[in-house]
């Protein structure tokens, strides 16, 4: 049997890992009786941490909420797993100077054994840039905005925003990461029409609007969102033309690069776009077939570019 000090700390570890334990699963994880895991958990009502009991068989027990914050227990997993993610957040772009100090301020409150692994993490891994599939650069993700939307949609709390220089009322319902950018799902009340509202383009206003009862979201929120953000959620939108029936397109496409519409003659019209005429052009002559532009102007000129830059890059016929 371990120490009381060692089985005390494994306790908190326990109850800070999920919400809600019986006694006898913590009997069971701590190799002691349910008297003991009792007796434990005065120790730690004495020592200032707030544990919830529930009578009956066995009890029920959560670390309830006060004002002495707990040890932060992890496991070597765990550790690990936070480092990792706080060294992927150091190359989002908003995010970089938060995440260093937290990794920082993580390693000053573990054991020496976690820390050393953290830093061991930390002195032989580096981040590259997020964006490594676009010449436009990662917006900026405002933590303060995150933190406010996160807020009411928890609330269910209206909003009231400029978004693309336009104001707008709606309902936040979730928040979607994809594709390096952040999404809010929410719901226009006097239309109920929904839509992802890119979060570097939303600009809040206050005060905020007022309180709403949430209804159902049609769907899920993340599909909804890449199948919108082919239409709405780009800086360029372009309908391209395809000399290939929708379900050929369909298959040599990654579902997040746009929409197909079939179209009365066996061809299609892929709905797509980009952060920049030069990723939409990547992304259609990936395609592999045949393909028709006509807008936006910028994209027809940049294809005329590639073609002639192609055209040199080989030889002539003999």
């Amino acid at each position: 049997m371990a120490s009381t000090s060692a089985r005390l700390l494994t306790l908190l570890g326990l109850l800070q890992s999920r919400p809600d334990w019986s006694g006898g699963e913590l009997a069971d994880r701590l190799g002691v009786t349910d008297r003991t895991v009792r007796n434990d958990v005065a120790r730690l009502r004495e020592l200032g941490y707030p544990v919830d009991a529930v009578r009956g068989p066995g009890g029920r027990y959560r670390l309830g909420a006060g004002a002495r914050l707990p040890p932060l227990l992890l496991d070597d997993a765990e550790a690990v797993a936070v480092a990792v993610g706080l060294r992927r957040t150091a190359a989002t772009a908003g995010f970089e100077e938060p995440a260093r100090t937290a990794l920082a301020k993580l390693e000053q409150v573990l054991p020496d054994r976690l820390r050393r692994r953290l830093a061991a993490i930390r002195d032989a891994s580096d981040s590259g840039p997020e964006n490594t599939d676009s010449n436009v650069e990662d917006p900026p993700v405002d933590a303060g905005t995150l933190a406010a939307l996160a807020d009411a949609i928890r609330d269910h709390h209206g909003l009231r925003a400029h978004y693309c220089d336009e104001p707008v009322e709606i309902e936040p319902y979730r928040l979607v990461a994809w594709q390096r950018r952040w999404f809010l799902v929410a719901r226009d009340p006097a239309t109920g029409r929904w839509a992802p509202y890119r979060v570097d383009w939303l600009h809040l206003r206050a005060p905020g609007g007022r309180r709403f009862v949430p209804v159902a979201f049609p769907g899920d929120p993340t599909e909804f969102t890449v199948r919108e953000v082919a239409r709405t959620g780009w800086a360029v939108h372009a309908r391209i033309t395809v000399d290939a029936p929708a379900d050929e397109v369909l298959a040599r496409i990654n579902p997040t690069v746009g929409t197909v519409e079939p179209l009365p003659d066996g061809r299609c019209v892929l709905v797509t776009g980009g952060d920049s005429v030069e990723v939409v052009a990547v992304w259609i002559g990936m395609l592999g077939l045949d393909f028709h532009v006509e807008e936006p102007a910028g994209l027809v000129e940049h294809l005329r570019v590639l073609a002639a830059r192609y055209a040199r890059a080989v030889p002539g016929p003999d």
